[in-house]
């Protein structure tokens, strides 16, 4: 299994726009795309970051599945919707995990 931590960090003052797109807009279409979410969680409001686990069978299976989704036609039409003043994402981390230890992992 691979796991990975994505870390998004919003331009200031569009935090809760982009939280409010990615639990919309983003978190039903993960399955679709063979994207298993396993938790996301929210620092403080003023904070900004928005922070979630995902799990894959193997890397090829975790690069087909963001490409997919990256190439989903109705999720680029609301990313440009959302996006007309400007991007609501400053920047982003993309930790990528293998686990180290058998026996000490999530479900």
């Amino acid at each position: 299994m691979i796991y990975e931590i994505r870390v998004y960090e919003a331009v200031e003052g569009k935090a809760a726009a982009m939280r409010a797109r990615f639990k919309q807009h983003v978190v039903p279409r993960l399955p679709r795309h063979g994207i298993e979410l396993l938790g996301v969680f929210e620092a403080p409001a003023e904070d900004g970051r928005l922070t979630y686990l995902t799990r894959f069978k193997s890397e090829d299976d975790r690069t087909k599945a963001w490409a997919a989704f990256g190439a989903d036609q109705e999720w680029r039409a609301i990313k440009a919707e959302s996006e007309t003043d400007g991007p609501l994402l400053k920047n982003q981390t993309v930790s990528v995990l293998s686990p180290a230890v058998a026996g000490l992992l999530l479900g």
